[in-house]
């Protein structure tokens, strides 16, 4: 099997479980300063994006 599929199925697995658990941190969050939530919403925003680099990567990779 090529890992272009393979890689699709992962990303769509992790970014939806992620997006889940933004979703319930945020909820904690939003109770909080606004930097605190500032900081959060900024991280949370971009953190997906190293993974999903790595991920792009593998599956882009011959062999």
């Amino acid at each position: 099997m090529s890992r272009i599929p393979i890689a699709v199925l992962v990303f769509l697995a992790g970014f939806t479980a992620y997006i889940a658990a933004a979703v319930v941190l945020a909820d904690h969050v939003l109770k909080l300063h606004w930097t605190v939530q500032a900081v959060y919403f900024l991280v949370a925003g971009t953190v997906w994006a190293w993974p999903t680099r790595a991920l792009m990567v593998w599956a882009a990779r011959k062999g």
